[in-house]
């Protein structure tokens, strides 16, 4: 039997005509490919090459070997073609979903990684709301969704993220900004906005207030955390966010307080169950969970290290 690497070899030798040319083609030692065409012969018990005019030409007993190697060889052109844009990502698609709060940096960040490695890779991405990602994942709209609460839902798998911590956000000129941590006793004082407690991204921040009986009254509710943030920004009060949503310092105008309270919480990956991911999305997740895992042991303000 021919390996594909006399298959090679032998076809190097029947396009250039000559043993040196057939080394230069693969940019390998002229004796190299001498002996093992002398053993390729040998082993098949075949001449492959007669020479004529100071040129090798494949020998009337081996046309019909050349026939196949010509075949193989094109075959093998087909797989590294394939192969290639794979590599690329060319004719591939990602579709991934996230919720807001992961999206508005974290996202971006993978992404790039992501780019980086598949350059041809067309990248849809989708912001869910928590609720809507169920039926991003079962109806196959997408292959992983970027959470921040964990269901209980016996079609999904949810696979731990990355864990980070929440902070006070107040505007740049408030009197708390001169502050360097701040309780959370001290936060409920003040004219709130947040998220509807009830929502599960919500209910993270909601949960710092609950679990100390203190008061958790929004006077001003919305629905997306980078919304939240701006209305910080415009003096309209102070608010609990996770540190994902204002990385990198994401939001220029507020003051970072870090809670002197233990708040940690956990992000989430969910995916459907049965099934495996693609090489592509395997790819986000573990570029999402480095660049989320490197920004939750940064500063909230700082760019993380990179």
């Amino acid at each position: 039997m021919l390996t594909l690497r006399q298959i090679e070899v032998a076809r190097a030798v029947m396009v250039t005509g000559t043993l040196a040319g057939a080394a230069r083609l693969l940019n390998v030692s002229a004796p190299g490919i001498s002996r093992l065409m002398k053993y390729t012969e040998t082993s098949l018990g075949i001449r492959l090459f007669d020479r004529r005019g100071g040129r090798l030409v494949p020998s009337d007993q081996a046309r019909a070997v050349f026939e196949q190697i010509n075949a193989v060889f094109d075959k093998i052109e087909d797989l590294r073609y394939v192969v290639d844009r794979t590599r690329s990502g060319a004719g591939q698609e990602l579709l991934i979903g996230s919720v807001p709060s992961i999206s508005h940096v974290m996202v971006p960040r993978a992404i790039e990684r992501v780019r980086a490695k598949y350059p041809r890779l067309l990248i849809d991405i989708n912001i869910l709301k928590i609720e809507e990602a169920i039926d991003y994942l079962l109806l196959g709209k997408g292959e992983v969704v970027a959470m921040s609460y964990r269901l209980d839902h016996p079609a999904l798998i949810f696979e731990p993220l990355a864990s980070g911590n929440l902070y006070c956000i107040v505007p740049e000129r408030h009197p708390l900004a001169a502050r360097g941590s701040i309780p959370a006793r001290e936060i409920a004082r003040h004219p709130l906005i947040g998220i509807d407690p009830n929502d599960p991204y919500g209910r993270i921040m909601s949960n710092l207030f609950r679990e100390r009986d203190l008061a958790y009254e929004i006077t001003i509710r919305a629905r997306f955390g980078s919304t939240v943030c701006s209305l910080v920004k415009a003096g309209l009060g102070i608010a609990v966010i996770d540190q994902f949503t204002i990385a990198d310092g994401a939001f220029p105008g507020i003051r970072v307080l870090p809670i002197e309270e233990p708040t940690r919480f956990q992000t989430w990956i969910a995916r459907k169950a049965g099934g495996t991911l693609s090489l592509f999305a395997a790819s986000f997740v573990k570029d999402l969970r480095t660049e989320m895992m490197r920004q939750a042991a940064a500063a909230p303000t700082e760019p993380a290290v990179t």
